[in-house]
């Protein structure tokens, strides 16, 4: 038989979870959420109840749309900050290190409860409750721990053992969990019993922002209960841009990294080539154009088209595609974790209030309910007007970077494993970094120019994880590919 459709995500199992459900009868959108809440557990060091993300929906008499469930600042319970961010040095390898900010201070308004039941609301075709039951009998009897998550757990340990909250579940044995030891979150088990049950209501009002705010707010953060009340999801136009005939959608402002994205794509349209060379000068392009003046208008009405109008003249990840031609691509991040684990609650809360790239303005000048920006960056590719691909990345500052190179892969007409497995670069304080295999002579000629280069001698996460899920829009034909780098998997329905 043929399948009913394709999961791409992170984890094996949080792509089986998704395409359980598809092989159950269910749509994408259903299955993109099974998969999400599975990974919750499975990806715990990235996602949670405590994170958030953006959802973008696409198919056959589906008006494309961008659901925006992403963290928010806080502050509306007008509690006053009284604790410093606490820096934490990641070291991805023995030479590149990026400085992440942890603790109650980093706490912003988690959104994925609120978000992955809107979705299910206007596209599912699965009660929550049997979505959410597998995924909390997952985080009961735990699983355990691929590569590369334990190797997550190993970077951001300082993190990960910061409380003793966090210990019980991260280091229970005294020592951070490694390869092969079982992840178990039993209070996560109970809260998506009870989200199952009673919704979003369940986890977003009453006791459980209550505890929350007790446990943040006593610990110098501002995170309230009066937050958690004024917190909504939100539904976007997406971005759009073309290149060779085909259109692609993303995630547009207050978020950065989609219209950074398109407008890159778009620059490489004009050029001649697109390889190495040509999309390390779309890169700086785009650096340069995210000045203050970018980050200080990405909240106004309609910045996107004057931003793409000014200079053009014109306009864990996972997804799910099902046999009809409906597509879920999804990103969810909880930063690298804040180190706060909720008692009784199931929340590991977010850091984005403590991410450097997502606060160019500065810390915590953000005002209460105002989305925090972001890279995340889930994406549809149209032809002539059908899904033909949804993909995304995860990776902090360098989502915007994978998201396009595999998408020029794509579109040259690679498979999608391929186009994910192919060596990225990335261009980002006046470095060029390049995984191995990036053709030599382009790197040559990019030196020529006066651009320092760095060359990784391994492929390594901190140049994303993108996952793809695809549709040949003639035969109908489903495939996908999960990225190595992160231990990505396909599941079929």
């Amino acid at each position: 038989m043929s399948p009913r459709g394709v999961v791409a995500a992170g984890h094996p199992l949080s792509a089986e979870a998704g395409a359980r459900i598809l092989r159950e009868g269910g749509n994408a959108v259903d299955a993109a959420v099974a998969a999400v809440l599975a990974s919750f557990s499975l990806e715990s060091a990235l996602t949670g109840l405590g994170a958030g993300g953006f959802m973008i929906v696409g198919g056959p008499g589906v008006e494309p749309a961008l659901i925006d469930f992403f963290v928010a600042a806080p502050g509306k319970g007008g509690h006053d900050l009284t604790e410093e961010l606490i820096p934490v040095p990641v070291h991805f390898d023995e030479t590149t290190t990026q400085v992440f900010n942890a603790g109650a201070a980093s706490c912003g308004v988690p959104g994925t409860a609120a978000g992955l039941a809107l979705a299910l609301e206007r596209h599912g075709s699965v009660p929550m409750a049997e979505l959410t039951a597998p995924a909390a009998r997952l985080a009961r009897e735990g699983a355990p721990l691929n590569e590369q998550q334990a190797y997550v757990l190993r970077i951001l340990e300082p993190i990960y053992t910061a409380t003793p909250e966090a210990r019980e579940i991260y280091a229970p044995e005294g020592r951070i969990l490694r390869q092969g030891d079982i992840f178990r979150y039993p209070d996560l088990g109970d809260a998506l019993d009870r989200y199952g049950a009673d919704g979003a209501a369940a986890l977003c009002s009453g006791e459980v922002p209550r505890q929350i705010e007790e446990y943040v707010v006593s610990r110098g953060g501002t995170l309230s209960a009066a937050d958690f009340d004024a917190y909504e999801p939100i539904v976007r136009e997406p971005v759009g841009a073309s290149y060779r005939g085909r259109q692609l959608l993303t995630n547009p402002p207050p978020s950065a990294g989609g219209i950074l994205v398109a407008y890159s794509l778009a620059l490489l349209e004009r050029m001649d080539g697109s390889g190495p060379v040509e999309i390390a000068a779309a890169m700086k392009a785009a650096n340069e154009a995210r000045d203050d003046e970018f980050a200080a208008s990405l909240g106004q009405d309609g910045f996107a088209r004057r931003f793409l109008n000014d200079r053009l003249g014109s306009t864990t990840h996972l997804a799910a595609i099902d046999s009809d031609g409906l597509c879920a691509s999804v990103t969810c991040s909880n930063g690298t974790g804040s180190g706060m684990v909720v008692p009784g609650t199931g929340f590991h809360l977010n850091n984005m209030l403590g991410e450097e790239d997502l606060n160019p303005r500065g810390f915590h000048q953000s005002e209460p309910g105002e989305r925090i920006s972001s890279m995340m960056s889930p994406t549809l590719i149209l032809e002539d007007g059908l899904v033909r691909a949804g993909l995304g990345s995860a990776g902090s500052n360098r989502i915007r970077s994978a998201v396009l190179q595999t998408t020029l892969n794509l579109l040259a007409g690679v498979d999608p494993q391929s186009a994910v497995d192919a060596p990225r670069i990335h261009l980002e304080a006046g470095l060029l970094q390049a995984e191995p295999g990036v053709e030599e002579a382009a790197l040559a000629r990019i030196e020529a120019t006066g651009q320092e280069v760095f060359r990784w001698n391994q492929r390594n996460l901190f140049f994303g994880g993108v996952q793809i899920v695809t549709r040949d829009p003639d035969t109908g034909r489903l495939d996908g590919a999960g990225d190595p780098r992160r231990g990505g998997a396909v599941a079929y329905g």
